[in-house]
């Protein structure tokens, strides 16, 4: 499971002390961390794709307005995945190292599907408003632990990065041994 893998490039102390690693090591470690935190951020924007979707028919349903029939759906999801685009001032964020998607996102799909399916979102408008309702705390939830964990594996990136940095600054590693 993704959550496994997370706990296992973080290990006990996710931070920790670094001096005793080596910049091999610490390479190492830096680079499987971000290869998780790519499957992690894809997971995410796959939460808060559906989260979208099942947040704009609960605003339709508030607004008292008809349901959408599955074209009408695909044709306003631009507007609706567009909400969490950032505006100005609110910073830039944290760009991919990768835009692969990840080769084994059997157990992202797993646990994102086990809130609901995707086809579940094809027909919100049968659903009770209580489903509904119990969608979006399915993925409300889902997307805070994902998000709580990417962060996590942030932190222990810039840790590897920082170390990295002050080696190099310090002069207890060279450029030369990157390119050696």
């Amino acid at each position: 499971m993704w959550s496994d893998e997370v706990e296992r490039v973080l290990g006990p102390d996710p931070v920790g002390d670094l001096s005793s690693i080596s910049v091999a090591e610490i390479r190492t470690q830096r680079d499987e961390c971000r290869r998780v935190e790519d499957k992690v951020s894809y997971l995410r924007r796959l939460v808060q794709g559906r989260l979208d979707i099942v947040e704009s028919d609960l605003r339709r349903r508030a607004a008292g307005t008809s349901p959408s029939d599955l074209p009408s759906l695909v044709d306003q999801l631009p507007g609706i995945l567009s909400d969490r685009v950032r505006g100005p001032g609110t910073g830039p964020g944290r760009l991919p190292t990768s835009i692969q998607l990840p080769d084994d996102d059997d157990d992202l799909l797993a646990e994102l599907d086990a809130v609901a399916s995707p086809g579940a979102l094809d027909s919100l408008s049968a659903l009770s408003d209580d489903e509904v309702q119990a969608l979006a705390a399915g993925f409300g939830e889902l997307e805070h632990r994902v998000s709580e964990r990417r962060r996590a594996l942030f932190s222990r990136i810039d840790a590897l990065q920082a170390e990295l940095a002050r080696r190099y600054k310090s002069g207890e590693a060279s450029v030369g041994s990157v390119l050696g």
